[in-house]
């Protein structure tokens, strides 16, 4: 098993410094309050966020630049002619400076205010990787449908039973992260699946992964990303189905 990455600098909150990655696409009316929140999430370690906006029609990328204007905690990263969230994400990991990387989504079903219960479990108890969890004690999903949480138990069980019950939630999205870990593992997959490959790889390689019960609520404002209709999940699902049997099987 890999030893837990060191934190930059000696021991101590001051020098454990913190990223947020925040992948946007059409959620202006959402970044604004989120990106506040987030930075008041941040008391105990220095926290500044980068938004990461594949050029939305809506320009939430102009209500972020505003922002990073008055603070320089926030910034922007704006890709024209390139989309998808798993290469977003892996954009802001790349720009970030942070000891620790969050990523999450952008429309308040994952709670800021949790950010800094999943960095504890890196900075104060050793882990390399902290899920934010719907599937473990003090998680659960109260913001979506029926049909979508019957797939995502679904899946996730699918996922535990070939990839190992180390993980109740590797769909989560809601992940922190040693940013040193990201020198050894990439992203790769399109939708919800980069989770569950990102998850399994880094527990194979030795990573600690720990996983941290989160209140998964409904989306604020605008509309959503996930699927609509039981076509949208069945497109979607046999991606995710892919995935975790290509993880069992190349080992």
């Amino acid at each position: 098993m890999n030893e837990p990455l060191p934190m930059s600098g000696t021991e101590g909150d001051a020098l454990t410094t913190v990223s947020v990655i925040l992948p946007t696409y059409n959620e202006r009316d959402n970044i604004g309050p989120l990106i506040a929140a987030v930075l008041r999430s941040g008391r105990r370690w220095p926290t500044d966020v980068l938004v990461v906006d594949d050029d939305s029609p809506d320009a939430t990328w102009q209500v972020v630049q505003e922002m990073a204007e008055q603070d320089r905690r926030v910034q922007l990263l704006r890709r024209i002619g390139e989309r998808g969230l798993t290469s977003a994400i892996s954009a802001g990991i790349g720009a970030a400076g942070g000891d620790v990387v969050v990523w999450m989504d952008c429309d308040f079903s994952m709670p800021p205010e949790h950010i800094p219960a999943l960095v504890a479990a890196i900075a104060d108890d050793g882990y390399d990787v902290a899920v934010g969890s719907r599937y473990v004690a003090g998680g659960r999903d109260v913001g979506h449908g029926l049909m979508a949480r019957l797939f995502s138990r679904a899946i996730n069980l699918f996922a535990a039973l070939l990839l190992g019950f180390g993980v109740r939630d590797y769909t989560s999205g809601f992940i922190a992260a040693r940013r040193a870990l990201f020198d050894e593992i990439e992203l790769h997959g399109d939708y919800g699946e980069y989770c569950i490959d990102f998850l399994a790889r880094a527990r194979r390689r030795g990573y600690r992964v720990r996983e941290v019960g989160y209140v998964c609520g409904e989306r604020r404002s605008g509309e959503s990303k996930t699927g609509a209709n039981v076509l949208d999940y069945v497109r979607r699902g046999w991606k995710y189905v892919v995935t975790v049997l290509r993880l069992a099987v190349v080992r």
